[in-house]
């Protein structure tokens, strides 16, 4: 089969492909198919299909692909320096959408729902373990999100000084403490709850209130402070 017949083959197949997840959408197509398409946007020409399927042998799944470093990307059979570089971006990319769709100024502590939906997207594929304070005012408007510590995929250590130089720095009269398990589920550790106590104490000593201990895994947030078995720590 020449050039020209087999571009003519592989483009009227993605056009088919295209065709069909815009008619029906992903649900209950297999993962390497939705990869498969993604890959048409790298990979202009060719068959992307087979390497759909070494990149889920590889990493072994869909997600565990859109995670993988870039290098480790490099390292798979048909995946140059482009596509690698358009992988690594998609969850950055969604990341910075999630983010956009919910403005700053919208949320405050009162609204739960909007809060969570915000803090679920600050930290949208991160593979460490973040620690985050946001800071708000009186009336319980978010000021800002700050980052105040970046760890390792298993533990973030929180420095008090840190932790204090940034509620000042926003002239926050409440903080809500955030951070996520990256491989875990979002609930709290006995390290999480000793320090909850402590940052507690710290900031109630110069007038600052700690509202609540968000934890985030994927999609999910766990709320210290509204959780019967650890809502004391906020009194």
């Amino acid at each position: 089969m020449d050039g020209k017949k087999s571009e003519s083959v592989h483009g009227g197949h993605r056009k088919r492909v295209r065709d069909r997840f815009l008619a029906s959408g992903f649900d209950g197509v297999p993962a390497h198919n939705v990869l498969e398409l993604l890959l048409f946007y790298a990979i202009p020409n060719g068959d992307t299909n087979e390497t759909a399927h070494e990149l889920m042998r590889v990493f072994g799944s869909f997600s565990a692909v859109l995670d993988a470093p870039f290098e480790e990307l490099l390292k798979v059979k048909g995946v140059g320096e482009y596509t690698a570089a358009f992988i690594t971006f998609l969850p950055r990319f969604f990341k910075f959408y999630t983010s956009d769709k919910i403005s700053e100024k919208d949320v405050t502590y009162l609204d739960t729902e909007k809060l969570h939906a915000y803090v679920c997207s600050k930290f949208q594929s991160e593979q460490s373990e973040l620690i985050k304070l946001l800071c708000f005012n009186n009336s319980g408007e978010l000021l800002r999100c700050c980052d105040i510590s970046t760890g390792t995929k298993n533990s973030a250590h929180l420095d008090r000084r840190t932790l204090l130089e940034t509620a000042f720095r926003n002239n926050a009269t409440a903080v809500i403490l955030a951070h996520n398990h990256p491989n875990g589920i979002p609930v709290p550790s006995g390290n999480d709850v000793k320090t909850t106590k402590e940052v507690f104490a710290i900031l109630a000593g110069v007038s600052i209130h700690l509202v609540d201990h968000i934890i985030v895994s994927g999609s999910e947030a766990f709320s210290m402070a509204s959780n019967p078995k650890y809502r004391m720590l906020f009194i």
